[in-house]
């Protein structure tokens, strides 16, 4: 598996395949990032977290682990997708064998952390619904001390585990088909975005 860098400013959208991946730690912008791509491809948008979670923050992930890869399985059986989310070891289980790039969002721990910090107070304002069964409690989160419900906890103690376990990954001969484009700041993920839907745009409108 090939780290390619920042992406080359006219990436071409075909480039990257009829199966990709989102992945990153919370608040990168996966899900995002993920629907604009499948907009603009036009493919199916798996999300890994709708999957997991069920009502009253039930993680099947914790309760039910094949349950979970099934549903991964069914969601990804398709020839084109684009899945967001981490879950590396259900991905390497169930669709990695044939995923053809993934789009690592690896963004400074200080940005994800002021991300998270207003997409949940958003959230907590709004009241709005995740996945259709859960709301996000913003005060929960500077509750270190339990590690189930803090999302600060886990992105402050993950990113650094989470990057040395891709970096893993990408030297293992098992997943050298993935082609990785690594994104490492805002600016890097726009372009990759603006790039890739220009690209897009262009080849649509080119007569068959």
């Amino acid at each position: 598996m090939a780290d390619s860098g920042s992406p080359p400013p006219a990436l071409a959208a075909p480039a990257l395949g009829q199966r990709v991946h989102v992945w990153g730690n919370s608040s990168s912008g996966k899900s995002t990032l993920a629907a604009q791509l499948g907009e603009a491809l036009q493919v199916p948008v798996v999300e890994l977290d709708a999957l997991n979670w069920l009502p009253n923050w039930v993680g099947l992930n914790a309760t039910d682990p094949d349950r979970l890869r099934c549903r991964i399985r069914e969601a990804t059986a398709g020839d084109c997708w684009i899945v967001a989310g981490s879950y590396t070891d259900y991905c390497q289980q169930t669709f990695w064998p044939r995923l053809e790039t993934l789009i690592w969002l690896d963004l400074p721990r200080h940005l994800l952390l002021r991300r998270m910090l207003v997409r949940s107070w958003r959230r907590y304002r709004s009241g709005e619904l995740l996945w259709g069964t859960n709301r996000e409690s913003f005060w929960g989160h500077f509750a270190v001390w339990n590690r189930e419900q803090s999302l600060l906890w886990w992105i402050w103690t993950q990113h650094a585990r989470k990057r040395r376990s891709l970096l893993r990954v990408m030297s293992d001969p098992s997943w050298a088909h993935i082609r990785v484009i690594r994104l490492t700041s805002a600016a890097e993920v726009e372009a990759f975005r603006d790039a890739t839907l220009r690209t897009t745009a262009s080849g649509a409108s080119q007569p068959r």
